[in-house]
Formats: structure tokens, C-alpha cells, sequence
């Protein structure tokens, strides 16, 4: 039975970096499965690494997605040692800036589509196997003009947490990954040409170093993960002072 690592969102950003990093590094890893929605990048990456590859070029959003997934499983009964949920976006900005589509998409990617990977997987899922979810530093206190990717990724959290305690006993763990700002394709994404928040150039991680320490933090059977001081303060802010007080301060400098 090969025993695999899943990853959605693979074609870009957090996705390609684990990516990079299981093959480079696990050696207990026989094939990655790169989901996206973008063949072309997803053949490039295939070209620049060394392990067995399965292209599963699909959106993880569409209504078809969990029938045709959940037949592919089925067909290849893979022993999924881990899985990284790393698909999501956010559009930086007021609520109704947006058309509704845009936003509530945010919500079909971050959470419904997440959750129906997720779900989709556990059951080919052994003991001492691991799930890593990409939430992010947002989802620790509302943000204005970040709303909907905040309250998304707020669910990512909530949900990670409590699947971790549910899996124990099967020995697999979940650990969620909150990242304060990283330099990835997300932000270009997130901004489109609008002014950036004063704040996120100040702690901007490399996507690298967020990933090793989601790895380590995993293999270490942490329920969260939080790379840089800058981050874990901010974590421990929200748990000790009030979220209206912290609001009113993020009012100042966003």
C-alpha cells in the first residue's frame, strides 16, 4: 500500500513550499498528491521534484469535487500518512467592496472544501499519521476589512482543534498552522493594488521557515502552530485582552 501525502492548494505559495519540503525530507513518503486548479503549474512542480507524483487537477469547490475524490480513493486505497490542507485565499478590503461570490467563495475554499478533504481522507488515514490545516494569525480576533477570511479561518481553527481531540485515540493528530503575514502569492491576491495594512510589512515571514516549523511543530504532535515571537505575543494578546480594546488599537494603524 503506498503511503502518500495529500496536498490541496500545491500549485502556489504555502502549498508548493510543503510540498518542496516532503520531498526533500520524508523519505516514509512513497507519492504526493498535488490538487489544484492549475495543470500547468502543477506538471512544473512535478517536473522539479523527485518523488512519484499524482496530478489531481480540480477545484475543491465545485459541487462534483467530493463524488469524483471520493471515487479516486476508493480506486487507489492509498495509506495516507499525511495531509495538508493549504488551499484558501482572502480578499483584503470592506465587505461589500466585493462582489458576494467573491466572498462567500472564501468561505466554499477555506472551510467547506478543507472540511470536505478532510473528511474525505480520514479513513485512509493509520496510526502515527498527521493532518496539518493552514489557518492564520487572523483567525484569533475579528478583522475589519479581512471579515469573512478571518471568521473563515477562525472555523479552520476551531475545527482542527477539535478533530485533534477526536483522532487521538486513532493516534492521528491534527495541528493547525497560524501564520501571522507571509510572502507568498496570497497577499498579491489579497490586495489587488489596494494599500497594504502598515502593519504587515513590519512581520512578513518567509514561507519557508513558517513551513519547517509547521512540519516540527506536527511531527511534535502540537495541536497549534505559530511561527515568531511577533505571532505568539499577538496569541496570547487576544487570550488575555479583551477583543474590543485590541480592535480599537487595530483601528490606529490599519
Amino acid at each position: 500500500m503506498k503511503r502518500v501525502a495529500v496536498v490541496t492548494g500545491a500549485s502556489s505559495g504555502m502549498g508548493k513550499e510543503f510540498v518542496s519540503y516532503i520531498d526533500k525530507n520524508f523519505n516514509s513518503i512513497d507519492e504526493i498528491w498535488l490538487i489544484a486548479r492549475r495543470r500547468d503549474r502543477l506538471e512544473e512542480i512535478r517536473s522539479e521534484i523527485n518523488k512519484s507524483c499524482l496530478i489531481v487537477c480540480e477545484d475543491i469547490t465545485d459541487d462534483v469535487f467530493k463524488e469524483r475524490f471520493t471515487k479516486m480513493l476508493k480506486q487507489e486505497n492509498p495509506n495516507i500518512k499525511l495531509l495538508i490542507n493549504s488551499a484558501g485565499y482572502g480578499i483584503y478590503g470592506e465587505v461589500d467592496s466585493e462582489a458576494i461570490e467573491v466572498e462567500t467563495g472564501m468561505i466554499d475554499t477555506n472551510c467547506t472544501g478543507l472540511t470536505t478533504v478532510t473528511l474525505a481522507c480520514v479513513p485512509y488515514m493509520k496510526r502515527n499519521s498527521r493532518i496539518i490545516n493552514l489557518a492564520s494569525s487572523a483567525a484569533f480576533l475579528p478583522q475589519p476589512n479581512f471579515s469573512v477570511y478571518a471568521a473563515s479561518k477562525a472555523y479552520v481553527l476551531s475545527f482542527s482543534r477539535a478533530l485533534n481531540r477526536e483522532l487521538k485515540s486513532r493516534d492521528i493528530f491534527v495541528t493547525s498552522v497560524c501564520p501571522g503575514p507571509v510572502a507568498t502569492d496570497f497577499f498579491y491576491i489579497a490586495e489587488k493594488g489596494k494599500e497594504k495594512p502598515k502593519w504587515k510589512e513590519m512581520f512578513m515571514t518567509e514561507a519557508k521557515d513558517v513551513v519547517e516549523q509547521a512540519i516540527k511543530d506536527s511531527i511534535d504532535k502540537k495541536e497549534l502552530s505559530i511561527y515568531g515571537i511577533w505571532m505568539k505575543m499577538f496569541h496570547v494578546l487576544t487570550k488575555i485582552v479583551p477583543h474590543r480594546i485590541i480592535l480599537r488599537i487595530y483601528s490606529i494603524f490599519n
